[in-house]
């Protein structure tokens, strides 16, 4: 197990010595009052720089990241983004301060002003803004349009109903909102129409889907439902999660969806994972966009200005305009991409997760067996016959070198593994993970005993993860 680099250094040891500038400690004292003054020293540890470099290094290598191995996190879309895009986002010429006058930063509002327009191509709506942070945060913010659309209309809505294949984000956002939320069950892995008819109602303000949705399903009576909703009054608000699997091939807004939150850090570019940058810009038809956060980026006799002459508006959701960089990256990949080769992402994302399913399907049970889009649901319902959870297959995951799946989601399928493998993996890396699960299923099968202890190949074997959550042990203690 790797040593913590307090356990390492050896008095005496020292990398680079700093110059000696001739101030005493008598003298910082006398600008610096003494009670904020150490009274003997921190106690770093002491190695040479060597030391320190392999150190850190050594722990980088401990790191899972998509640049390594196989990530197939279910429903997150784990995929390689290509690092000329990381490149040029990082251009000098793009650190602008977002107090500049806006004839200052032309470069930069024409690539939003011009992203808008593509982004409203891919999805069929009518105008975007770029302030949300993340996909949830984008969720908040179409609730919040929802709400002003429905207050301008002078009608009283104040549910807002939600599929139980839904993200859990969704239900979680309608409530931050104000909303009553319903939650309607699932037949066959889609939409229940009956259910859904039986509780829309003129109190229903939206209906939040995805499609695919987390089975990995396409809701195939998309149109009926959208005919429902809008008798009613209500708006359909497209969850973007998933977007990955229609790119290029079919757009929400010609499915009946009203507005839509994109992940850009999933779908368009930016590497997903570690907490951020995200981005989770929303989308509206045109009759919503008055509702839109300010300010739009508009043009005007040539030039890009920030407009905030929107009286609707619900007014900021974030400081400033949005997260750049990710913008940036999000236009370089669709303008690599093009129009002939942006579907390709959806092509290949559901071909990659048929080919898993139709491979693993006699090995571990498929729930809901129509064919998948983008990922595909499997449950390790017989393999707990044999003591086996899908947790404990996860941890054996490990020990070939791939990231788990993830597991117990949806909440509808009983030891539920999503696999979702995205368009960017090869035949051959596919193949390695469906002989790693082959595998894995036929332990389970002979020698069930051996997967409490997987983990076995990394410097931490299994956890108490119950102890883990509740007794949080952060701080090294000398």
């Amino acid at each position: 197990m790797e040593k913590l680099i307090f356990e390492k250094g050896r008095k005496g040891r020292q990398g680079v010595v700093p110059p000696d500038n001739g101030l005493q400690k008598k003298d910082i004292s006398s600008f610096v009052p003494r009670e904020f003054l150490r009274a003997k020293p921190i106690g770093l540890p002491e190695l040479s720089e060597l030391e320190v470099v392999r150190h850190y290094t050594n722990l980088a290598r401990l790191n899972y990241s998509v640049d390594s191995n196989f990530y197939p996190l279910g429903s997150c879309t784990m995929k390689y983004n290509p690092r000329i895009n990381e490149t040029l986002s990082q251009n000098p010429q793009f650190c602008l301060h977002p107090l500049q006058p806006w004839e200052h930063i032309q470069g930069v509002l024409e690539i939003m002003f011009n992203l808008e327009k593509l982004l409203c191509r891919i999805t069929g709506m009518g105008r975007f803004t770029f302030q949300p942070s993340a996909g949830a945060h984008g969720e908040l913010t179409g609730m919040l349009i929802v709400r002003a659309y429905h207050n301008q209309k002078g009608r009283v809505k104040d549910t807002v109903i939600v599929p139980d294949s839904a993200h859990g984000t969704n239900p979680a956002s309608a409530a931050m909102a104000g909303y009553k939320v319903v939650e309607i069950k699932s037949k066959n892995g889609l939409v229940d129409l009956e259910e859904l008819h039986k509780h829309l109602n003129e109190k229903t303000a939206a209906v939040m889907l995805t499609n695919p949705n987390t089975l990995g399903l396409f809701e195939k009576d998309i149109l009926k439902i959208a005919d429902l909703v809008h008798k009613q009054g209500a708006l359909l608000y497209y969850d973007g999660a998933n977007l990955n699997a229609l790119l290029g091939v079919v757009r929400p807004g010609d499915l009946g969806f009203d507005l839509m939150h994109i992940n850009l850090h999933k779908t368009f570019s930016t590497p997903h994972g570690g907490g951020g940058p995200g981005s989770g810009p929303v989308g509206v038809k045109k009759e919503l966009a008055r509702f839109l956060p300010v300010p739009v980026v508009a043009e005007k006799n040539g030039k890009f200005v920030l407009n905030y002459d929107l009286p609707f508006s619900i007014g900021k959701v974030r400081s400033f305009y949005g997260n750049v960089q990710v913008i940036i990256k999000a236009y370089l990949y669709i303008l690599s991409l093009g129009k002939e080769h942006i579907k390709d992402v959806a092509l290949y994302s559901v071909l990659n997760a048929n080919y898993i399913k139709e491979k693993l399907k006699d090995f571990f049970d498929v729930p809901y067996g129509k064919r998948c889009m983008h990922e595909v649901v499997f449950s390790a319902k017989k393999q707990k016959e044999k003591g086996v959870l899908a947790l404990d297959i996860a941890k054996r995951l490990i020990d070939f070198g791939i990231h788990p799946p993830t597991i117990y989601f949806p909440l509808i399928v009983k030891e539920a593994l999503m696999v979702e493998p995205t368009e960017t993996e090869s035949k051959e890396t596919l193949d390695y993970f469906i002989q790693a699960m082959q595998k894995i299923a036929q332990e389970a099968e002979n020698s069930p005993d051996k997967f409490h202890n997987c983990p076995k190949t990394t410097p931490v074997s299994r956890l108490d993860e119950v102890k883990a959550a509740r007794q949080l042990d952060l701080k090294w203690q000398p």
